[in-house]
């Protein structure tokens, strides 16, 4: 039986306690593949986000991020910086709300060598709760260097109140 090099570097990681990095494909790499990878990848950063209330955790969801991030966010205006937009999750988010993606509403689109745009839709829920009562429209740009994805642009637009269920 052969050693899958993938699992052996996430395990690696884990043991080591490394941040996250993600491994897949290359940067043209389309269809499923390149798909499954940026929804591991959202998956794996927003938990992180949604239990960001632990100093560990707030840590590893900032590890997703490019150092020089712009966060573009229709009611709270810009970042500039992983930093600003860590502190601005810190103070606004931490304890407080979590994210869920809304099932089947993420796109991805290959970025010749460069990476991929992920588009979607979240919604976010006061912690203890099982309501969500906003939603908003994401776009997120991933930069994949060698072997390690980050998100180097963010957009959260068109914020407003949860659709009622039909």
């Amino acid at each position: 039986m052969q050693s899958n090099p993938l699992v052996l570097v996430v395990l690696l990681l884990a043991v080591t306690g490394a941040p996250f990095v993600a491994l897949a494909g290359s940067p043209t790499t389309s269809g499923g593949e390149l798909e499954h990878t940026i929804a591991m990848l959202d998956g794996s950063a927003f938990d992180a986000f949604n239990h960001c209330d632990d100093p560990e955790q707030l840590r590893k969801h900032a590890s997703y991020f490019a150092p020089d991030v712009e966060f573009y966010h229709d009611n709270g205006g810009v970042t500039w910086t992983r930093d600003a937009m860590i502190a601005n999750t810190a103070s606004n988010v931490c304890g407080k709300i979590t994210r869920k993606l809304v099932a089947g509403s993420l796109k991805v689109y290959p970025v010749r060598e460069f990476g991929a745009i992920a588009q979607g839709v979240h919604t976010f829920c006061p912690v203890g709760s099982s309501k969500c009562d906003g939603m908003a429209d994401f776009v997120m740009v991933w930069q994949q260097i060698n072997e390690r994805w980050q998100i180097t642009r963010v957009l959260s637009y068109g914020h407003r109140a949860v659709e009622p269920e039909q």
